[in-house]
């Protein structure tokens, strides 16, 4: 979500259109077979709910100096016992060794929206979508369009996680709303994808069209030297009017493959080349997509689940008068070919209020061998696990939800980590759920080192 921008592009897009082929209809949600959760446990404070089989562990709130009317919680990324949470002022590392007690280990004071995160080996990366006067964190607020604004992606030193070290920053074109980490094949490097909309009229730092993706190079024995080493065009517009660029970029480098949801379409890539992603196919539904959010591999690489934040995040998508597949995920079938076919729509059916923002965001795989099973943040919809090992009849199976709250808030991200949910709240902090359920139990068998949501590992 880039609330400065995203609105705007929502409306651009609404008018516009995305795409010349209408998608055939499909339902919404399967109806939950017997045997699914269904009862409701609710507490008196704030009006949290959540399905029988699931358990919320623990919350840590916002705290000094990340916690200022704009510091909204954002993405997260994990290492080991620690979680490296995003904030539009910083970031905050968590001890989740105890995942019942997290602990903070740091928090760093580093404005720049979104400041979504990444971890790899002793580095951790920000993402910059909002001009700032220069990289380091103590510079102040620059102008949109101007030469001397500053946006891009800020390299950290997490050697030691209790003092995180700037090392370096790297500017990119349109800054960098999300990135994407992708590892070298030799193990020398890591590359980001960065994704970022645009173009933004008037601007030298952002000129039209905006079609291109930038490839950061990362060596990682001299992460200073960071730079863009490449530009391949991917979004394939050259309308200067129409907005461009990607959102989300999701890897599974295994397979040599990305899935990206860029403004008007979903794009299948091949990645066998790291420094020039090539479009495999592009696929689009004029008839119930608006912005391309997020996309999502099954553990088989047989199917993708693409994400439409139709309002850009500050819209309420989840009442009774949005149409069902609007604002919702939609699941293709992945063939052998490489080639993606619709199968059908997956949004949550608890209706929300007519204030609370709600729509489909960031989620992730539960490691459940041979089940298609995912968690995801709605804003104020809360946090949904859903199956969609039948494609074309996902379900919700378990669900995490708060009362509405003033203004925009919600989860921002979801991610399941060894045996746990892990929440971005936008205004509440971090939440930790757990799930326990004969059908994702199997998930707590397998335990990961590190997890980017964006950069797919087979379990």
């Amino acid at each position: 979500m880039r609330l400065t921008v995203a609105s705007g592009l929502a409306v651009l897009l609404l008018a516009a259109g995305c795409g010349a082929d209408p998608a055939p209809a499909a339902p919404r949600s399967a109806p939950s077979p017997a045997g699914a959760p269904t009862s409701i446990a609710a507490t008196a404070s704030e009006g949290v709910m959540h399905s029988a089989n699931v358990t919320h562990v623990a919350n840590v709130p916002p705290q000094a100096p990340l916690d200022g009317p704009q510091a909204w919680g954002t993405d997260l990324a994990f290492q080991g016992d620690h979680a490296f949470v995003g904030n539009y002022d910083g970031f905050s590392v968590f001890d989740v060794s105890d995942p019942t007690k997290p602990a903070v280990v740091s928090r760093v004071l580093c404005p720049g929206e979104q400041n979504d995160v990444s971890v790899s080996g002793n580095l951790l990366f920000l993402s910059i979508d909002s001009p700032r006067g220069g990289p380091a964190c103590d510079s102040g607020k620059g102008q949109h369009g101007s030469a001397t604004g500053w946006e891009g992606i800020r390299i950290f030193d997490i050697t030691d996680k209790a003092h995180p070290t700037f090392v370096s920053a790297v500017r990119t074109e349109c800054g960098s709303h999300t990135h994407t980490l992708v590892p070298g094949k030799d193990g020398e490097e890591v590359y980001l994808y960065i994704s970022s909309p645009g173009p933004e009229p008037g601007s030298t730092t952002c000129p039209a069209p905006h079609n291109k993706l930038s490839v950061v190079k990362v060596p990682v024995k001299d992460p200073a030297a960071a730079k863009v080493v490449s530009m391949p065009e991917i979004s394939g517009t050259e309308d200067r009017e129409r907005p461009g660029g990607c959102h989300d970029i999701t890897a599974y480098p295994e397979k040599d493959l990305a899935a990206a949801a860029c403004f008007g379409d979903g794009l299948l890539l091949d990645i066998s080349d790291r420094l020039n992603p090539r479009v495999l196919q592009r696929v689009r539904d004029e008839k119930n997509f608006s912005i391309w959010h997020s996309a999502t591999f099954n553990n088989a690489a047989t199917k993708v689940v693409f994400g439409d934040e139709l309002g850009g995040g500050v819209s309420a998508t989840c009442d009774g008068d949005t149409p069902e597949n609007h604002g919702a995920d939609a699941v293709y079938d992945l063939a052998k070919d490489r080639t993606l076919t619709l199968r059908g729509y997956f949004k949550i059916p608890r209706e929300q209020q007519p204030d609370e923002n709600c729509v489909a965001h960031n989620g992730s795989l539960l490691p459940v061998p041979g089940k298609d099973i995912m968690v995801q943040s709605w804003y104020q919809g809360g946090v949904s696990i859903w199956d969609f090992t039948d494609a074309a009849g996902p379900r919700e199976i378990g669900f995490f939800e708060r009362g509405p709250v003033d203004g925009i808030g919600g989860s921002w991200s979801a991610y399941y980590y060894n045996g746990y949910i892990y929440s971005s709240d936008i205004t509440k902090g971090l939440d930790v759920l757990r799930i326990d359920d004969p059908l994702t139990d199997p998930a707590k068998q397998v335990t990961l080192k590190e997890l980017n949501a964006q950069t797919q590992m087979s379990y």
